[in-house]
């Protein structure tokens, strides 16, 4: 039987075997001497041999918790982050085997850690290379636009081709930086520098980068919230996020319509809300919206590339914090962020 593999079994089945043995016995002589009151002797007998029993059945139990206790403590510290502790494994039996191939799980857990550290650093610094390798030649393409611009003021054909071509620019660079930023995020490159920041500050911040555009487009941003609202976060990441929530209310919002940036303080909680009067979304596609290049068939937006609300959601998330979002068709989209004080 396998279960006999285990020396401190066999030793612990040796041992009762004997105690049974020893009480047969001397029940045995008892009963062939005659000897006077034998049944009392032989009760006797038998209450030793079960607190004997009893005695090496608790002894034996003990040692086993004691062992299970141990490997408890050691599964826990490495749960706690120390990935160099193993659970001794120095005996046969099953339990024992159970610590081998925990020991095993440990080791292929450890191997993976480091190879997705590995993976990590190399997409990190695959990232850095990119960036820098693309800055350059769209940086010397905006120049050259210019300067056709410039020879080209009295050729007005020559004019809107140039600055279509700005645009289309502009695109390819949004498209970049956004994926730049969303793949560092996902490789955990970046570093969150985060401090006690003024929610009223931050939302002001984001309407002033908005406000040449709601000018041109005849729109609002409105902000609502206590002026004292403070928590810990990225202030940059942060305007990143809630600026890509207001820049998709704009690109969905009518002339004369209304962006509001609400923000609450509760006893756990900072809650930031972006809310806008614009055409909504259909209810199947509010699933999809925080999918990377995802865009609605019923989609008016040529513009879009489908990063905004993935990226925004990434940075809320690397805050450990949370987006949800309501919207009702033909009457507005409302997103809420979450943050843990």
């Amino acid at each position: 039987m396998k279960i006999l593999v285990n020396r401190k079994i066999k030793l612990l089945f040796g041992s009762i075997l004997l105690c049974i043995l020893a009480f047969t016995l001397i029940a045995a002589l008892l009963t062939g001497f005659e000897v006077r009151n034998a049944a009392v002797y032989t009760m006797i007998c038998f209450l030793l041999m079960s607190v004997a029993i009893l005695a090496l059945c608790y002894g034996y139990f003990r040692e086993q918790h004691k062992i299970m206790e141990s490997a408890i403590a050691q599964i826990t510290e490495y749960l706690s982050g120390n990935q160099e502790v193993t659970i001794e494994c120095n005996d046969e039996g099953e339990l024992y085997r159970l610590f081998h191939e925990v020991n095993s799980l440990v080791a292929i857990l450890n191997a993976h850690a480091e190879n997705e550290k590995n993976a990590k650093r190399f997409l990190r610094n695959t990232i850095s290379d990119i960036s820098h390798q693309l800055k350059t030649p769209l940086a010397a393409l905006n120049i050259y636009l210019g300067l056709i611009q410039d020879e080209a003021k009295e050729l007005p054909a020559i004019q809107e081709f140039s600055q279509l071509s700005e645009q289309e620019l502009d695109r390819i660079e949004g498209l970049v930086q956004n994926l730049l930023k969303i793949t560092k995020l996902d490789a955990g490159a970046i570093v969150l520098e985060k401090s006690p920041e003024n929610v009223s500050e931050i939302a002001e911040s984001v309407k002033k980068h908005f406000l040449f555009r709601t000018e041109q487009e005849g729109k609002e941003i409105c902000l609502s919230g206590s002026e004292e609202t403070t928590f810990l976060c990225d202030r940059n990441w942060l305007i990143e996020a809630i600026g890509n929530l207001v820049k998709n209310a704009l690109d969905h919002t009518e002339q004369g319509g209304c962006i509001r940036v609400e923000w609450q303080e509760f006893a756990s909680i900072v809650q930031i809300t972006v809310k806008d009067n614009g055409s909504g979304i259909y209810p199947e596609d509010l699933h999809h919206i925080f999918k990377r290049f995802y865009r609605s068939r019923y989609s008016k937006d040529t513009q879009g590339i489908g990063l905004g609300l993935p990226l925004a959601k990434a940075i809320v998330e690397a805050h450990n914090g949370t987006i949800e979002v309501d919207s009702t068709l033909g009457g507005g989209t409302s997103f809420t962020m979450n943050f843990l004080i």
